[in-house]
């Protein structure tokens, strides 16, 4: 069954400290053409207005729904997705593939350097995801694929494509 709800955006994909600016600009195109929402968690290693974002998200930049946080405290206390997060992590111990996605769930990445903060892992150990890769030789993937990958399984699963 469908949610009817279409004030509620299809995916919430949250970036905690994002650092390059052409990942976010992606993340931010892929978000507009899915009625995703962009949450980003400061400190971001960019500014807004730097050309790079903008040239990665095209001229989508306009229509974007995106909100900056000041922090994960913040975040938290401002949006409540206690109940729908799912954190990807190459930490992961579960499968993206073993959730049951809902419209409105929030999908949340740590940055390119150093992924989600140290205490997340424990912490949130219980919604902590990973992107099952087949070769020993990498220890992950881009940021902007790992988002797409993840998001579009959830948009292929709420929708039944």
């Amino acid at each position: 069954m469908k949610d009817t709800d279409n004030s509620k955006p299809e995916l919430n994909i949250v970036l905690f400290a994002p650092e390059i600016p052409q990942n976010t600009g992606n993340i931010g195109r892929m978000c507009v053409n899915s009625n995703s929402r962009l949450h980003l968690i400061k400190p971001l290693g960019f500014s807004l207005h730097e050309k790079q974002i903008k040239r990665a998200g095209l001229d989508y930049w306009q229509h974007l729904d995106m909100a900056v946080y000041e922090d994960w405290p913040t975040f938290l206390d401002q949006v409540s997705p206690a109940e729908r997060m799912f954190m990807i992590s190459r930490f992961g111990k579960q499968s993206i593939y073993s959730v049951s996605y809902q419209k409105g769930d929030f999908l949340i990445f740590g940055n390119e350097g150093n992924g989600l903060p140290e205490d997340f892992y424990e912490r949130y150990e219980d919604i902590l995801f990973k992107i099952p890769m087949l070769s020993d030789n990498a220890r992950s993937l881009n940021l902007a694929n790992a988002a797409a990958i993840t998001a579009f399984e959830a948009l292929r699963q709420t929708h039944r494509w």
